[in-house]
Formats: structure tokens, C-alpha cells, sequence
């Protein structure tokens, strides 16, 4: 297949690492304060942590892109070396 598609599963997983770091994040700015008995942080504060799992689904997804995409370059070379 092209490189193009490639990148686009590539890209994918490193949007998806990177927006579940600043879930991982904002998951610990609002488990410190219930431990440090400090004032609890506002409900979005709590909404953002949801990034987490939304980043390892866009990860997971790039993942399955890629390799689709490597599994179909690598049988068309099979075929093509098969019919030479």
C-alpha cells in the first residue's frame, strides 16, 4: 500500500499516547487532592479524565490501522512475487 496510510495510523497512535498522557494527568491532579485532603477540583476536572480511555482507543485504534495495512502490503507482495 501507500506511505500515506501508513502515517495515518502512526499519526493515530502518537495523538492517542499523547492525549493519554494528559488524561494520566489530569487523573492525578484530581486524585491528589482526596489524599492530601485538600478542596476537591470542579466536575470537568473529573470530565477530563476521561481522555485517558479516549486515548488508548485512539491508540489501539492507529494500531489495528497500521497493521491491516502492513497485512495487505505484505500479501500483495506475496502474490506479486508468486506470479513472477
Amino acid at each position: 500500500m501507500t506511505r500515506q496510510s501508513r502515517d495515518a495510523g502512526e499519526t493515530l497512535v502518537r495523538v492517542g499516547g499523547v492525549v493519554f498522557v494528559l488524561g494520566t494527568l489530569a487523573t492525578i491532579a484530581t486524585m491528589v487532592p482526596l489524599f492530601l485532603d485538600l478542596p476537591r477540583l470542579p466536575s470537568i476536572a473529573w470530565g477530563l479524565s476521561m481522555l485517558m480511555p479516549l486515548g488508548l482507543l485512539v491508540a489501539l485504534t492507529g494500531l489495528f490501522t497500521t497493521a491491516r495495512t502492513e497485512s495487505r502490503r505484505r500479501r500483495a507482495a506475496r502474490e506479486a512475487a508468486a506470479n513472477a
